[in-house]
């Protein structure tokens, strides 16, 4: 089972694995995202702060990481960031001098991004249908954002490179696709396989009536690959992430325990030719 931010709904959704295509995924993460924004930016905002870019639950800041290449040469660039939430991603780049745009499905997300402020773009949309020029961009990047999300992640990752400029670079994090096999749980009752890895069926919240109000799509690390390299781009580096000491959170299957045995991110970085 994914992970997931749980957050409270008005009614508690049935959770199972069903098929759910583009438009009922899209449809129901939109309404997800925008009822939960608020509790999500209160759960996660301390930890993900105003103006850091943190690539996942394990706390990897792009500080440290460098995956977007020197941080001295992104002064200039123009950088998308996808599936942007409150934006501090995009923050953190325009603070380095960077032409950062956030981009989200999510309305209640970005107004959360109004909120904290900010002198870049911000911009509601689908990740799979960019408003955006051909060659419009020299970076994206996006921190669990729009792809773990979608029924065609080539969708998205076609349209990444139709935005980018030749030698455009992307970045991008999930939840590393082993999660899938293991229980949705912190303590060592998430560390025994319960499902099968190679069952690609999308993990579905639904209401009383069958409508989905949440929905994942799991892909295997292959999957991923061949998705990055079918879409038009070169695989540079996989970086998962461990789980450092200073890390005490714990939070829906996020742990130190989880996290020091098993990997929780997976980090895709990509050239566009």
């Amino acid at each position: 089972m994914p992970e997931s931010s749980k957050a409270v709904e008005a009614f508690e959704p049935e959770a199972t694995r069903r098929e759910a295509g583009a438009a009922e995924s899209a449809r129901a993460n939109r309404g997800w995202w925008d009822r939960n924004a608020d509790e999500y930016q209160i759960e996660h905002g301390t930890f993900l702060g105003d103006d850091r870019f943190v690539w996942g639950p394990e706390g990897l800041d792009e500080v440290q990481a460098g995956l977007l290449g020197d941080p001295d040469g992104l002064k200039g660039r123009d950088v998308l960031e996808i599936g942007a939430g409150a934006a501090q991603c995009s923050r953190w780049l325009a603070g380095r001098g960077a032409r950062p745009v956030a981009l989200d499905l999510s309305h209640r997300q970005l107004q959360h991004a109004l909120r904290i402020g900010g002198a870049f773009p911000l911009v509601c949309a689908d990740a799979a249908a960019l408003p955006f020029a051909d060659g419009s961009f020299d970076l994206a990047c996006s921190a669990y954002g729009a792809l773990p999300f979608v029924a065609d992640p080539r969708a998205v990752l076609r349209e990444v490179r139709r935005v980018l400029r030749p030698g455009g670079r992307l970045v991008f994090s999930v939840t590393h696709p082993i999660r899938w096999a293991f229980p949705d749980e912190p303590g060592p009752e998430g560390l025994s396989v319960s499902a099968s890895y190679f069952d690609r069926t999308p993990y579905v919240e639904q209401d009383e009536d069958g409508r989905a109000v949440y929905v994942e799509h799991h892909r295997t690390v292959g999957d991923r690959v061949r998705d990055v390299v079918a879409s038009g781009f070169r695989l540079v580096d996989l970086v998962e992430p461990e789980w450092p000491a200073w890390n005490t959170s714990e939070w829906g299957g996020w742990s130190p325990l989880r996290g020091s045995l098993i990997p929780g991110t997976a980090i895709f970085v990509c050239v566009r030719d």
